[in-house]
């Protein structure tokens, strides 16, 4: 077994703990397992996977989850865990994955582009654009990262969106209407014969309602609570729209879905995690326990999850 880790995005450091974590359980479980960084040269990664018979994507970010990694194993004709190519690509660009879950009925916050050139009338006019468009507050973050890198919040005037848009970097970057409520995220298994397994859904609170690079790295004070503190409907809700999202987006063997839980309990789904952290204090982790699936039978599925042709799925 390959696991395939590191890599060079802005999530490495969340890999390579994913990758120390799984390597270490496949031995335990007796399944020979070595780590290979994607970081490494072209001819390192040839070599570690020469005699693997899977790869076991314990990784994130760019490059690794969004279908380049995945389109080469392909290539190579090496099994992988997680979602294909399609899956992959569309989930890490956060635009196009909300205009194809909200097709599938899955309630997602209103986002545009930001098209700022860096000058200050620009600023200020895209600004302006972006408030007319989102009201306040709304959020601005890359289009394709994870882990809430990068994300801003403007709670309040013009000044909050200008200061917000000038720190969006090189890349693609959008502004999304920002709804205050519990930060939730749904676990969804999903088997050879595509039938669903929803796991209790995982609430994460912390001090201001932002579940930040920070709190998601266990830098910033927050508290998980699984099942989420939501009422019966909601829970439905939150289940509901996170297997149409799953399904939608073509989605295999597992994903992971951040919403936002309002007031008014409407839940309002904002990214989908294909490749999601497996820490034993991970998020998907302790999902899995609190419905009773130990961390070694959560591996275990994903493996089986490499199993198919992936030439007969998009």
């Amino acid at each position: 077994m390959a696991v395939v880790t590191g890599g060079w995005s802005r999530e490495r450091d969340r890999s390579w703990l994913t990758g120390r974590t799984v390597a270490k359980a496949l031995d335990d479980m007796g399944v020979k397992a070595h780590v290979v960084d994607l970081a490494g040269s072209r001819d390192t990664l040839l070599e570690g996977l020469a005699e693997a018979s899977k790869a076991f994507l314990a990784i994130a970010g760019r490059g690794a989850e969004d279908g380049g990694l995945q389109g080469a194993l392909e290539t190579l004709g090496v099994p992988y865990t997680g979602s294909g190519v399609l899956a992959s690509a569309v989930g890490m660009h956060k635009l196009h994955a909300k205009t194809l879950v909200a097709a599938a009925g899955v309630r997602v916050p209103d986002a545009v582009k930001l098209e700022p050139d860096g000058t200050v009338e620009t600023l200020e006019e895209e600004a302006t654009r972006i408030k007319a468009a989102l009201g306040i507050p709304l959020m601005v973050k890359p289009v394709s990262e994870g882990g809430s890198i990068g994300l801003h919040v403007a709670s309040s005037d013009d000044f909050a969106v200008s200061s917000a848009i000038s720190c969006a970097e090189d890349g693609e970057w959008m502004a999304e209407a920002f709804h205050t409520g519990r930060s939730v995220s749904v676990g969804v298994l999903e088997d050879g014969q595509g039938n669903v397994h929803v796991l209790p859904p995982l609430e994460a609170q912390t001090p201001n309602g932002v579940y930040s690079y920070a709190a998601k790295r266990g830098t910033a004070e927050c508290d998980y609570h699984c099942p989420a503190r939501v009422g019966a409907a909601t829970m439905e809700d939150l289940e509901r729209q996170a297997v149409a999202a799953h399904r939608a987006l073509y989605c295999h063997s597992y994903s992971r879905h951040d919403f936002v839980v309002g007031e008014d309990g409407r839940a309002w789904w904002l990214e989908v995690n294909t490749l999601p952290g497996l820490s034993k204090t991970g998020n998907l982790a302790r999902m899995a326990h609190a419905d009773g699936i130990s961390y070694e039978l959560l591996l275990t599925h994903l493996l089986r999850g490499a199993d198919i042709d992936r030439r007969a799925r998009p």
